[in-house]
């Protein structure tokens, strides 16, 4: 398990997204990334954060920020939560559990909650360990707008 650290370069990495498209961090070089693992879709907690960041993703748009969120569901299970929820953002599958295991984000059973904020040049900013998911997506935006 790699530990990643702060303002170190982020690992890539290749998976693919809700709708199977092939996704790499590369892809967002230019942009400010928040890579947020999450144990699982459809359940309380992970609801409540991938809704949190849903009702403020124009916020991150604004601060050239994107979201993509990683767990080892499936692309149809991702593009069902997606749907269901009227998520604006990427959800990446990660069934082998690499990216997860590349950030660290292995948990016991599955994917801790934990989070990057990634700067555009592809540079770690800030990791947050100790996630809460009503209040995440405010934390983030705070610290997007005093390093951005």
């Amino acid at each position: 398990m790699v530990m990643i650290k702060e303002n170190k370069k982020a690992p890539d990495f290749n998976s693919v997204d809700q709708s199977g498209n092939k996704i790499k961090l590369s892809d967002f070089i230019g942009k400010w990334v928040l890579l947020y693992f999450y144990p699982k879709d459809n359940t309380p907690g992970c609801t409540k954060e991938a809704c949190a960041l849903r009702d403020t993703h124009k916020e991150f748009t604004k601060l050239n920020a994107v979201v993509l969120g990683v767990s080892k569901d499936s692309e149809k299970s991702h593009s069902g939560f997606i749907e269901k929820f009227g998520l604006p953002f990427t959800l990446i599958s990660d069934k082998e559990g690499k990216i997860i295991n590349e950030y660290g984000a292995d948990g016991i059973m599955m994917p801790k909650r934990i989070s990057f904020l990634i700067d555009p040049e592809g540079v770690v900013r800030k990791i947050y360990s100790k996630v809460k998911p009503e209040t995440h997506a405010s934390e983030v935006i705070k610290d997007l707008k005093e390093l951005a």
